[in-house]
């Protein structure tokens, strides 16, 4: 059998800001799901990098838990601090192998840049056993180059080699004679990140596999491999190929799910789920404890703070109607694993028909106190929209919006999803009820506490 390992990049690669809590969430999925390591982004300034990986270091046990290093010495510095108290560290040495690339990031030529692997791959060793050189942009490198970049940070003592298509320009056949070219002589496991831009990177890099590479990089609505098809691959040519990983195939689609669902608030065609909704429905007399093993039995983990925050919602969704599994996946994809709410809704008034302007008053408590905005707008969402900015005092560009059924029935409970765009970034924000107005009041409310959140 080759068995091969995979790395999961979601958690580096992931631009959308997420929250504390639901970046933890993700990596707690990850390595229940038996992914070999799951990769972290690059220890900045901030205590909150640190604390993200001291955090994700206290449960990622079974897994490497992988920590980006791609700037200085200092960088190595705070990724091997943050890393103290992990189970399996690694700090990633990942460096530009394009001219260009090199003097516009690094300021260092050609020539140089080995020297500068050498000195990076060193002072990782020194700090953590397992170090991880990874080859940003491979593809497009002078091929004699990378070859000697590769040689250099084994020589240094790098523990694994990863190279990467970022551009997406090799096709696969093409993609792994590369790989084998470059690596020839290299005695430590070398592991390949595709681009998927062309819908090729699975094929890309189960070809890589077949031969020589023993890693392959992943993702869940990145750039790199797509877990999901990567995964189910996998299972479907094991025997056929003797290709086998150490994921949890029986729980790939459903975890894969949950977290595309915490990451853009929008879930996969519920035929794909592997949630089974075997009937159970839960009413406004099931108790916090019943709701907890229901939960539990989906997957998630939460704190007792969070579980309170779902049976809170699980309440208010159930005065209306009994609720079914795939309901309760989503309640807590939306009220847990979110910022500190410093706006929450108290009521809203909606005026609307064919002959009136739509008009919304909506009050809010922030602090224990009440304000209140009244808007009218092109329809009574767009009214509602308006009424929240002007309690905020502010205008959001609105990026996204969308609204769609969790369940298929007459009273279905709507999931709604609001992308705020705030200087440059996007903050998502999710909101369930049976009624789509205030599902999509409570989405905005939840893209704005977490603008309050980071700004404060």
């Amino acid at each position: 059998m080759n068995h091969i390992k995979i790395a999961e990049t979601t958690l580096s690669d992931e631009k959308s800001t997420l929250s504390f809590k639901q970046k933890l969430e993700i990596a707690r999925k990850l390595e229940r799901l038996g992914v070999d390591a799951v990769e972290l982004p690059e220890v900045g300034i901030s205590k909150a990098d640190s604390l993200l990986v001291r955090t994700a270091a206290s449960f990622v046990k079974g897994s490497v838990l992988s920590v980006a290093a791609t700037t200085s010495v200092d960088a190595i510095d705070r990724a091997a601090d943050a890393l103290s108290t992990a189970s399996h560290p690694r700090i990633r040495v990942e460096l530009p192998m394009t001219a260009s690339i090199m003097e516009y990031s690094l300021h260092i030529k050609q020539p140089k840049m080995c020297a500068y692997v050498t000195k990076l791959v060193e002072k990782a060793k020194s700090v953590c056993d397992d170090v991880e050189f990874t080859a940003v942009d491979a593809t497009r490198a002078e091929e004699a180059f990378l070859k000697e970049a590769v040689r250099a940070a084994v020589g240094a003592g790098a523990t694994a080699i990863t190279l990467c298509d970022d551009a997406a320009i090799l096709l696969p056949d093409d993609f792994a004679s590369f790989v084998v070219r470059v690596t020839e002589g290299v005695d430590v496991p070398v592991g390949v990140k595709c681009n998927n831009k062309n819908g090729v990177a699975t094929a890309a890099a189960i070809l890589a596999v077949k031969n020589g590479a023993a890693c392959v990089k992943t993702s869940i609505g990145g750039e790199a491999t797509p877990l999901r098809e990567f995964g189910s691959l996998i299972k479907d040519i094991r025997e056929n190929y003797g290709i086998t990983s150490d994921i949890r195939t029986t729980e790939l689609l459903r975890t894969i799910d949950q977290i595309e669902w915490i990451i853009s608030g929008k879930a996969h065609t519920v035929t794909a789920r592997e949630i089974i909704d075997d009937g159970v429905r839960l009413s406004l007399n099931d108790t916090v404890d019943t709701v907890r093993e229901n939960i539990e039995r989906i997957g998630y983990d939460l704190s007792d703070e969070d579980i309170q925050k779902v049976y809170e919602e699980f309440l208010r969704i159930a005065r209306k109607k009994n609720v079914g599994i795939k309901e309760l996946d989503a309640i807590v994809a939306s009220s847990a694993l979110q910022v500190p709410e410093t706006y929450t809704i108290e009521n809203y008034v909606i005026n609307s028909g064919n002959r009136i302007s739509s008009s919304a008053q909506i009050s809010l408590n922030r602090e224990g106190r009440t304000v209140q905005g009244i808007a009218i707008g092109d329809g009574p969402i767009d009214a509602a929209f308006h009424a929240i900015e002007q309690i905020i005092g502010r205008r959001f560009e609105l990026d996204d919006f969308s609204i769609q059924t969790v369940t298929q029935e007459k009273e279905a409970m709507g999931n709604a999803l609001v992308r705020l765009r705030v200087a440059g970034r996007i903050y998502s924000g999710t909101g369930l009820s049976t009624d789509i107005i205030g599902a999509s009041i409570r989405a905005y409310i939840s893209a704005v506490n977490k603008i309050v959140y980071e700004e404060e």
